[in-house]
């Protein structure tokens, strides 16, 4: 797998520079690797041990393995430089696959609920042997979710974040199988709780879909950051001597940072170079205290006290 990857490991330095997308493009490689042993696992043991609910979570893994991979290959794409004809760089491209991965989960249960409910007239009690796959499953799902929300924050990555919340569903699907699982073992008359739990997962995981789909689909329409980055645009911006006021300020994300326009006000009577190195300053101190922020567009216009932010 990693052989396989290697160009893109090249390109976005995964190897000698642990930046914040390097270090989670390492995580969507781990995740495909384990999603897809997951996925084969728990559809072979859930065949055998006569399972919907496992065979249900089975698919769920499998769907994982594919969005994680749509993850790796959106950090890769965002990595690219701006080019002549991409001067924001390739950032959007991330948000556009975490709208894939969306749109993915809301099939991917869809199929689900319907499997379940093809499989309405079996009467085959589930094995015993089938809860350990989900045991597993639940502590390995766990695990992942919090390593990605932890490298999305960090890298700012839409797709890994979806990503994340993904496998904190297949955490709750997990659990909702292995109670489907044991109460049709246990409870002969419950052999319905089976198919009933991979019901619930299919619809656990649309909704989880419409959920990341509604997130991506406002970033892709410039919503702007909340109140308290805006602010701490505004606060850095202020400390440099000769910026003495803000206009306007505006932010929106171009897949994993910001890009932020920002109308400065300045003393009226400086010259053109003077007023061109404060906003300069400006820029170079937003972007060095702001990680999250990839480029600052300064407009100077004249102090007016009345617009002061």
């Amino acid at each position: 797998m990693w052989r396989t990857l290697q160009p893109w490991a090249k390109h976005c330095n995964l190897k000698s520079v642990r930046t914040p997308e390097s270090l989670a493009a390492r995580v969507a490689v781990a995740s495909i690797v384990i999603s897809a042993i997951l996925a084969v696992i728990k559809i072979a043991v859930g065949l055998s041990a006569h399972s919907v609910a496992l065979i249900s979570d089975g698919f769920e893994s499998a769907a994982d393995f594919f969005t994680s991979g749509l993850v790796l290959i959106g950090l890769w794409v965002a990595s690219k430089p701006p080019d002549e004809e991409h001067p924001y760089g390739h950032g959007r491209f991330e948000i556009l696959v975490g709208l894939a991965i969306g749109l993915m989960l809301v099939a991917t249960g869809t199929g689900i609920c319907m499997r379940s409910l093809e499989e309405k007239s079996s009467q085959h009690v589930p094995e015993f042997f089938a809860i350990w796959p989900l045991l597993a499953s639940i502590v390995v799902k766990s695990a992942l979710s919090a390593a990605k929300f932890h490298f999305s924050r960090r890298s700012g990555s839409a797709g890994l974040r979806a990503d994340a919340r993904n496998d904190m569903v297949d955490v709750f699907s997990g659990a909702i199988a292995l109670v489907a699982v044991l109460l049709a073992i246990f409870w002969p008359k419950m052999t319905a709780a089976d198919r009933y739990g991979g019901f619930i997962i299919g619809l656990i995981v649309i909704f989880l879909g419409l959920r990341v789909v509604r997130e991506t689909v406002l970033l892709l329409m410039d919503t702007m950051p909340d109140e308290k980055q805006m602010a701490q645009i505004r606060e850095i911006a202020l400390q440099v001597p000769g910026a003495l006021g803000i206009e306007k300020c505006f932010a929106r994300k171009t897949g994993l940072r910001y890009h932020v326009d920002l109308h400065l006000e300045v003393e009226p009577d400086l010259t053109v170079r003077e007023s061109h190195d404060i906003a300069s300053a400006v820029k170079r101190k937003i972007r060095a205290e702001l990680d999250w922020v990839e480029d600052v567009l300064v407009h100077v216009e004249p102090y007016a006290p009345e617009h002061t932010g």
